[in-house]
């Protein structure tokens, strides 16, 4: 077919669609069907040209198309039909018998299982990276005075309908500030979309509006869902009622329907200044809706998406895992109730995690009262709350990240504290070794569990220290006569190659922080705390002495057999047995001098009188061919005997 139009020649194809609509009766008798906005407009007759192309309507007459509308477009070949493309989009629109675009209302084939299995946080298999280029586009496009031209710009390197949403969900996370007063006023003007392209700014409802509005102009479909929700203000166990609080979107995607929050993805509002500020949350977008329903509940149960739906009351009580927990590798915790009873003044809690995480707790806002032990895949933590009462316990975790976020938070409901339970104040996190110990360098520890109990007051801790690394180690208590410049000397440290034993000494009964720290030797920089052991004793009798002062000759691979006590008796005579290494001769220097002689099994061995003297010293001569001595062990003489 070929049709000319001033002398030059177009060669078309043809697109005949055929509407399913028949005139009325020969009486010209007017439809009484409304008219769908929505629809594509209806011609007569005549001739219209549109860019290149050009459409031709007229009323065909025949015994097979009588009373029928043809309607015929004219384009060149390499060209997109118009109408094609209205119909391709009319299509994901799924539209009705009448032809309204309204989306479908979700279904049985559209329900996640719950709770959930664990095989991703997502809603539909999807790979992030491959979202990469996309995401750094559409977060640098500018703001247009329209939505029109907004969306037009962001769908340039969106070629299906998950990246047409991904583009827009991104550009508003990271565009959209959420509007702290309007929310608080229900400034309806802050929820148009044209109000928001100029402010910037809006609450849940104006961003559920301005996602919904642009995945529509996008040719996608988009529901807006109000419901109820945990978010700024929230209180564990907090129940819900009255007009909804929150908004979101569920958006058609692959034949299903999936959740997101753009007002969540976009950032936080802190808690202490009400202040908003952007910190892009992954978490929100196309959530699995097992996880989605932690805390968003919505008007229709059919929206969650969930086989079976939970019931508010279900909402209610259920365990509020943040979105951090699952960013951070959480799998879950227990207890699964938001509000814990104490039993016999002890609560725990446990985590499971993917990958080992580090840990840290807070009760009441303090990093004290609880025994938190790190485990290959998850923690274990016990907390004792000091009186009886409601007391707020809160859970970070570090994941692959530098920084500890919130990802749990409990309330503890106290009806008896324990006061025997009292753990020291100094007794940081994590107790106990772990695999974390284990990545830093010590390895085989003869104690695995974080409590130590001793009915003598006396305890020997080994472990195996990688190659390169130092040991340091120190003693905290609540009460007695412990002081800094003394809470090593209750610590005597031995090594023997790749192996350290810590000898401690308690100075009386109680309870007590036994920190140990690690540094690589050849590096700059101060020792990195490990880990720590609680050290228990009941023992009132127990009054042990500090154990002698080392100096800095005192070498890594020398050995203490006697005298351990750092306080020697007054006028006894004292034998000596060390182990010595790279020294040419030892001796003990009181109110006299005793050499120390080698024996065969390599120990330097000899005796001291301690009359007339408050301090004795060890000495060691490095060189045979100098005369300096070096001190390398302190005693005290106790002088009330």
């Amino acid at each position: 077919m070929e049709l000319k139009k001033d002398s030059n020649s177009v060669s078309i194809d043809m697109l005949l669609i055929v509407h399913s609509e028949k005139r009325r009766a020969a009486q010209g008798a007017h439809s009484d069907r409304q008219t769908d906005p929505g629809a594509p407009p209806q011609r007569r007759g005549g001739l219209q040209v549109i860019g290149n192309g050009i459409r031709r309507w007229q009323k065909l007459e025949g015994s097979d198309l009588h009373g029928t509308q043809l309607t015929v477009e004219v384009h060149p070949r390499d060209a997109m039909p118009q109408l094609l493309k209205k119909f391709s989009l009319a299509k994901r629109l799924q539209g009705d018998k009448n032809g309204n675009t309204r989306p479908r209302q979700p279904g049985g084939k559209d329900a996640h299982a719950y709770p959930w299995d664990r095989s991703s946080l997502k809603s539909m298999p999807l790979d992030l990276r491959q979202f990469e280029k996309l995401d750094a586009y559409a977060s640098q496009v500018m703001v247009k005075s329209g939505l029109d031209e907004l969306v037009s710009d962001l769908l340039q390197e969106a070629h299906s309908d998950l990246e047409r949403v991904r583009a827009i969900w991104i550009w508003i996370c990271h565009h959209i500030e959420y509007d702290i007063e309007a929310a608080q006023e229900k400034d309806r003007q802050a929820f148009k979309p044209t109000t928001i392209l100029q402010t910037q700014k809006t609450n849940c409802d104006g961003y559920a509006g301005l996602f919904e509005r642009m995945c529509r102009i996008a040719g996608v479909q988009c529901m807006t869902v109000p419901g109820y929700s945990k978010g700024f203000g929230y209180q564990p166990g907090q129940s819900f009622s009255g007009e909804f609080d929150h908004a979101w979107n569920a958006v058609y995607l692959e034949g299903r329907w999936h959740l997101v929050d753009s007002t969540w993805g976009s950032g936080l509002v802190d808690s202490a200044t009400s202040k908003f500020t952007f910190l892009y949350n992954e978490f929100y977008f196309l959530t699995h809706p097992a996880l989605f329903i932690e805390d968003h509940f919505p008007d229709n149960k059919n929206w969650q998406l969930l086989k079976p739906p939970q019931s508010l009351r279900q909402f209610e009580n259920n365990m509020y895992h943040k979105s951090e927990f699952y960013n951070k590798g959480m799998l879950s915790a227990h207890p699964e109730t938001s509000i814990i009873k104490t039993v016999n003044g002890k609560a725990t809690v446990t985590i499971e995690s993917c990958a080992p995480t580090l840990f840290m707790f807070m009760l009441n806002g303090k990093q004290e009262h609880g025994l938190l032990s790190l485990r290959k895949n998850g923690m274990k933590l016990d907390v004792y709350p000091p009186t009886v009462g409601t007391h707020k316990l809160q859970i970070f975790a570090k994941g692959n990240s530098e920084i500890y976020s919130s990802v749990l938070e409990y309330t503890l409901k106290c009806h008896y504290a324990d006061i025997d339970v009292r753990l020291p104040a100094e007794l940081h996190q994590p107790v106990g070794p772990s695999w974390f110990s284990e990545q830093m360098g010590i390895t085989k520890p003869s104690h695995p569990e974080p409590v130590i109990y001793t009915s003598d007051g006396r305890c020997s801790i080994s472990f195996g220290v990688e190659e390169g690394i130092s040991v340091l180690a120190s003693l905290h208590g609540d009460d007695g006569p412990i002081t800094e410049e003394t809470q090593r000397r209750y610590i005597f440290q031995l090594h023997r190659e790749k192996h350290t034993e810590l000898k401690v000494q308690l100075p009386h009964a109680g309870k007590f922080a036994l920190k140990i720290f690690v540094k690589k030797r050849q590096e700059p920089g101060n020792y990195i705390f490990v880990f720590n052991y609680l050290l228990c004793c009941t023992n009132t009798k127990v009054n042990w002495p500090v154990f002698p002062e080392s100096f800095g000759n005192w070498g890594q691979d020398n050995e203490l057999l006697e005298p351990l006590s750092g306080v020697l008796p007054a006028n006894r005579n004292v034998p000596f047995k060390l182990k010595l290494h790279g020294v040419a001769k030892a001796l003990v220097k009181g109110q006299d001098t005793w050499p120390l002689t080698l024996n065969r099994e390599g120990y330097w061995e000899g005796s001291c009188s301690t009359a007339g003297c408050q301090e004795v010293y060890v000495m060691v001569l490095e060189n045979a061919n100098h005369n300096f001595y070096s001190y390398i062990l302190k005693y005290k003489v106790n002088d009330t005997q």
